[in-house]
């Protein structure tokens, strides 16, 4: 790849102070999402009602300590223009979030959680904002490069790196997770630096790049997280194809036409073998048990479609769970996610939620990706990559609107990347 500096470049800021204030916010809440509250701390079982909760106060607390320090240097540098950085699509989806609050069953846990996705939303959007994408991607990699010494450090360190065999899931025995509680999140982690690494300044010769690149793929396959060894390389050939054929529009066409192709093939196939799929979504133990998941959630939904049962109340809400006597499975019930994004929005906010989800998170991206753009497209090659993984990644594991999760971050810096040049255009003072 090129041997570009386009995601390392820094313009010293016209105010200096506003850009401190910023970049401490942005560290900050770097780390929140990549290293958390109780680095290293053995799992807890996934069926326990008593695992923290993604609105629990401290977090809370530390979100807003974040929050307003970047509310108030976006403030002093746009005005009342400053939180015109979030797009208006996903503004439109927090406030449908806080409306569902009017028909949940748990409306004060409700209303809490969607203060914290809106808190952690403007946040990322105002600091990436504030710093620019440039210095935003140069802190995030450094972040990311420590935190991968910190991991391989800790296998032979620290015991709980790696899943025990008492755990509540023996089959995770052996499985590294470093300083995260589970290995998928690990997994992710590892997937996202070596893409931000392998995507940004790494030419034949630049060993920046490609060692800890190289150092985040092995600790991604010994951590034998599925679904991030699977996406990972779809997700490097996804960047490559968006870097070298939005270049001209000959070239994009051939790309559309050949996604386009490929994903008619992949729907014939399915429906080619759909007894075979349907009898393995039917088996409540395939896929780890995300069939089982998926089928209570579905479940709910056919009883309520359009609504949803409120956000934020799927997790740790007790006997007040949606899903409590639709589940065949009383561990269902006390489930912390769908591990499965879209569902989980289904669920919580139903169809109509979905289809802003859709809206906000896909066709808006998509639509901002579209436009050819040569004197920037190795930038947003890497901007494309993390969208496809986020994207392909939430089929598996549920990301979107989760506070302190580490993809969620991703995207919304993704997003924040992706808007700022228009930014740049409508909204300098």
């Amino acid at each position: 790849m090129a041997n570009e500096s386009f995601a390392l470049s820094y313009a010293p800021p016209r105010d200096v102070s506003r850009s401190v204030i910023a970049e401490i916010a942005f560290i900050a809440l770097l780390l929140m999402m990549f290293v958390g509250l109780a680095p290293f701390a053995p799992p807890v079982s996934p069926t326990s009602v008593m695992a923290p909760a993604p609105g629990d106060t401290l977090r809370q607390l530390l979100f807003l300590a974040i929050f307003f320090p970047i509310l108030f240097a976006a403030a002093l540098h746009r005005g009342w223009n400053a939180l015109r950085v979030v797009p208006p699509a996903l503004v439109a989806m927090l406030i449908w979030c806080f409306l569902s609050a009017f028909w949940s069953a748990v409306p004060d846990v409700t209303f809490r959680r969607a203060v914290l996705a809106a808190i952690v939303v403007i946040s990322v959007m105002l600091s990436v904002d504030l710093i620019g994408p440039a210095r935003a991607f140069l802190l995030w990699r450094i972040m990311l490069a420590i935190i991968l010494v910190v991991n391989w450090l800790s296998i032979p360190l620290v015991h709980t790196a790696v899943h025990l065999p008492g755990e509540a899931d023996p089959s995770l025995a052996g499985d590294w997770r470093g300083l995260y509680g589970q290995k998928n999140t690990a997994g992710a982690v590892c997937a996202m630096t070596a893409i931000l690494f392998l995507f940004s300044r790494n030419g034949r010769h630049n060993w920046v790049g490609w060692v800890p690149a190289a150092a985040a793929t092995g600790f991604l396959v010994m951590t034998h997280s599925k679904t991030s060894l699977g996406l990972f390389p779809i997700v490097l050939v996804a960047g490559a194809l968006y870097r070298f054929s939005w270049r001209d529009s000959l070239s994009r066409t051939i790309f559309l036409l050949g996604t386009i192709l490929i994903l008619g093939l992949a729907a014939v196939i399915a429906l080619l073998n759909w007894e075979a799929i349907s009898g393995l979504l039917s088996d409540p133990t395939a896929l780890t048990g995300r069939a089982e998941i998926w089928q209570t959630t579905l479940a709910y939904m056919r009883d309520h479609p359009l609504l949803g049962a409120g956000f934020g109340t799927i997790a740790h809400t007790g006997a007040l769970s949606p899903l409590h006597g639709y589940a065949r499975e009383s561990w269902v019930e006390a489930i912390a996610d769908s591990h499965n994004g879209y569902l989980q929005i289904l669920i919580a906010t139903g169809g109509i939620g979905l289809l802003l989800a859709l809206w906000s998170m896909v066709a808006d991206p998509l639509l901002r990706f579209w436009p050819l753009d040569p004197a920037h497209v190795e930038f947003k090659a890497l901007l494309f990559a993390l969208f496809v993984f986020v994207l392909a990644h939430n089929f598996l594991e549920t990301d979107f609107l989760e506070s302190d999760n580490a993809a969620w971050f991703a995207f919304l810096v993704m997003l924040a990347s992706l808007r700022a040049r228009d930014n740049s255009l409508t909204l300098r003072p």
